[in-house]
């Protein structure tokens, strides 16, 4: 909910913290709402996805409330510090961002629904920012943990696009990168499922109130008055 720097930018590896091999906290053994644990090996079946879209504690409730999703945890990704804490990650020297980790059951939600969800829950054309929380730990990004994980985002974001600019919003600067050799980082025990702890609690997520077109097959934009088919197809 802050940062150290006036001017956001992230810094290079040489740049970022060393931080540490061990963390310096312990992470709670289950989710406070969903009651399972927070920590893999997950069971067989389930998925991952690692989405930040601003401060985690309203997003993180954005997807534990979804139905399908068996565990969240909110965390630090994308950059180069290991085991950092919140105050090193909103240093901005540390180079992550504040990500929300959403273990799924694909039989029950698609990741095509969790992306919907993703793209309606924040504004993606901000930078290094989300609303008024300023900083690079709050841009916009999707780690994906499987070749059909990576096109499927990619494509989501081509189609958000297409109807973002037909809405007059500009261009999304939301990384879609593979999560493989960007490491997640669980986060202190008091953020996770900060909002069932703290329900009076900040919550800085706020959409464009612009529809993502993803659900329907083919789905559909209005790009300058014209329909045009986007290949995004929920499973």
């Amino acid at each position: 909910m802050f940062s150290y720097r006036r001017t956001p930018e992230l810094p290079t590896r040489e740049e970022a913290l060393k931080g540490r091999s061990q963390p310096l906290f312990d992470l709670p053994e289950k989710h406070t709402v969903l009651g399972n644990p927070l920590a893999g090996p997950y069971p067989e079946g389930l998925e991952v996805a690692d989405f930040g879209l601003g401060c985690f504690w309203g997003a993180e409730r954005k997807f534990w409330q979804t139905p399908g999703v068996w565990t969240t945890l909110a965390g630090y990704q994308g950059g180069f510090t290991e085991n950092p804490t919140y105050e090193e990650v909103c240093s901005g020297q540390t180079g992550h961002t504040e990500v929300v980790r959403v273990v799924f059951d694909p039989a029950q939600v698609s990741y095509a629904t969790l992306l919907k969800l993703f793209w309606e829950s924040h504004d993606p054309t901000q930078g290094f920012r989300q609303g008024g929380d300023i900083g690079t730990q709050y841009r916009s990004a999707v780690y994906t943990h499987s070749p059909a994980h990576q096109q499927a985002a990619e494509a989501s974001r081509e189609a958000y696009q297409q109807v973002l600019t037909a809405s007059g919003h500009g261009q999304i600067t939301t990384a879609v990168l593979p999560a493989a050799e960007r490491p997640f980082w669980p986060a202190e025990a008091y953020h996770q499922q900060y909002l069932d702890k703290n329900p009076g609690g900040y919550c800085g997520i706020g959409g464009t109130g612009v529809s993502c077109p993803i659900g329907v097959a083919p789905a559909r934009a209005i790009v300058a008055g014209q329909i045009v088919a986007v290949s995004i197809t929920k499973r």
